[in-house]
């Protein structure tokens, strides 16, 4: 964990320290606290008391304005847990203070351990052993509830057992995580969306893709994927207008001008 080697400061006395392009700065990566002032009791008991957050930091690319770094909130069991917030470098800096001992101590076993168990879950998952899996899936949810690898794994899992009714119930915890249709997560998030329609869960797969598009961008192969949804549902003309949508975006998408295709000549 690092903090801002060589700050660019100013202020009335002195000039912006610039930094040689050809010098490499340390990513900030790592636990930081946060004090706030909160005032307890009331009357003559009133008093002012400093509450301590810890938060889990980590340098992303760069925007147009500079260095950013996203903040994360530590749950109870010091794991990194919850919506991230981007904060441009200097903000961080202001607010934020170095945990290293915290961090090392506290932070990085826990880390270390929910990781390993989530890899043994994905293990048992490709190698069938289905029980298993849940069983470490679901340990790894004790740690955190809300990590998305395992709430993913978990659901994939039930709905490969036919178990569509859990399968459900994590499905709605899916569709509430907006870490869930993260880019880093589209490997796992694809295969979901396929597994709810594949286990005949349509009205959830349409939701599931509807979500994802309230907090990405246009995207056409989640309409493609909307459409495929609402046909096995036996919604042809929502079908078709998400595959237009679809082919709007993207002319010379070649599996949806096949199903317009299909579609047009089916009536």
């Amino acid at each position: 964990m690092s903090q801002e080697k060589n700050k660019v400061a100013q202020d009335d006395s002195m000039e912006a320290v610039t930094i040689p392009e050809d010098v490499e700065l340390e990513k900030i990566f790592g636990v930081f606290s946060s004090q706030s002032v909160n005032r307890v009791g009331t009357g003559t008991t009133s008093r002012k008391a400093i509450q301590k957050s810890y938060w889990f930091a980590e340098e992303v690319a760069p925007d147009e304005n500079g260095r950013v770094v996203t903040v994360q909130p530590l749950n109870n069991n010091n794991i990194p847990s919850g919506p991230k917030e981007a904060l441009p470098l200097p903000d961080f800096l202001e607010r934020f203070n170095p945990e290293l001992e915290y961090y090392q101590a506290e932070v990085y076993p826990k880390m270390k351990e929910m990781n390993s168990t989530l890899k043994r879950a994905e293990q048992q998952r490709e190698q069938g052993a289905l029980y298993s899996a849940q069983f470490e899936y679901e340990a790894t949810l004790n740690f955190d509830e809300q990590n998305v690898r395992a709430n993913f794994g978990l659901g994939l899992t039930y709905m490969e057992r036919g178990e569509t009714e859990k399968a459900g119930d994590i499905f709605e915890r899916v569709v509430g995580l907006d870490a869930a249709f993260a880019p880093e997560h589209k490997h796992l998030f694809n295969e979901f969306g396929i597994n709810l329609r594949k286990s005949k869960l349509i009205d959830q797969a349409v939701e599931y893709y509807t979500r994802a598009l309230e907090i990405t961008e246009n995207d056409e192969n989640l309409y493609y994927n909307i459409a495929r949804a609402y046909f096995e549902q036996g919604d042809k003309d929502e079908c078709k207008s998400n595959l237009a949508k679809a082919l709007e975006l993207n002319p010379s998408f070649e599996e949806a001008n096949k199903f317009m295709e299909y579609l047009n000549k089916e009536e």
